[in-house]
């Protein structure tokens, strides 16, 4: 679905801990990091498209949730054409953005990246809310940047834990459960990843969102 210009309607999810740190997730598959997105779909308001996107993406529900703020109009940042499908170019520009802040009332525990078969992200960290705009892809770093400073205005600062520390914690997505050698009955054990692995990542410029090339999703 493309407005008049080209432009398609999508929506832009920061997520905030009890820290005011921001939710920053590791796209499948790729050494990029980014904020959840997606498409709003013929019918749906932007409100209803960022519940079903963070449920989608990262497995928290509405109740899991509350809305600290959202920009007040379209934020829009055109795609380079190397990034489009050649069937689609002269058509689609780019995406119009409505950015939600929100607030995490649940635990760190509920998210699950694998709700769906196609996951967007295989792990996800806290950030600092000023995430560093040079690891966002170039054609996306201004719609960050004016996001962040408007959204900014709905929080108390400083952003910072308890005790003045800023965390770091990366929190990889679940692999599939396999029984445990010599264990009891039933059972199982969980494969872990390292947190070095996605400090490491966390430098690499973020991939361009996979949707673009797909305004039909």
């Amino acid at each position: 679905m493309l407005d008049r210009e080209g432009f398609r309607p999508n929506v832009g999810i920061i997520l905030l801990n009890a820290n005011n740190e921001v939710w920053w997730g590791k796209r499948v598959r790729e050494h990029s990091w980014q904020f959840p997105q997606g498409g709003i779909k013929y019918g749906e308001t932007p409100e209803q498209a960022m519940y079903r996107e963070l449920e989608e993406e990262i497995g928290l529900r509405q109740e899991h949730v509350k809305i600290v703020g959202r920009t007040r109009d379209w934020l829009r940042y055109e795609v380079p054409d190397h990034f489009i499908k050649r069937e689609i170019r002269g058509h689609y520009r780019g995406q119009k953005q409505i950015w939600f802040l929100l607030r995490m009332m649940a635990r760190d525990n509920d998210v699950n990246l694998r709700l769906t078969d196609h996951p967007e992200f295989d792990a996800w960290r806290w950030h600092d809310y000023w995430v560093p705009l040079d690891v966002v892809i170039e054609f996306k770093r201004d719609v960050y940047q004016r996001a962040l400073q408007e959204l900014s205005r709905f929080i108390t600062w400083p952003a910072k834990g308890p005790n003045g520390e800023r965390r770091h914690t990366a929190r990889y997505l679940r692999q599939p459960h396999a029984r445990a050698q010599g264990g009891g009955k039933g059972g199982q054990q969980q494969a872990a990843s390292t947190a070095s692995t996605a400090t490491a990542s966390a430098a690499a410029p973020a991939a361009p969102d996979s949707l673009l090339l797909t305004p039909g999703e």
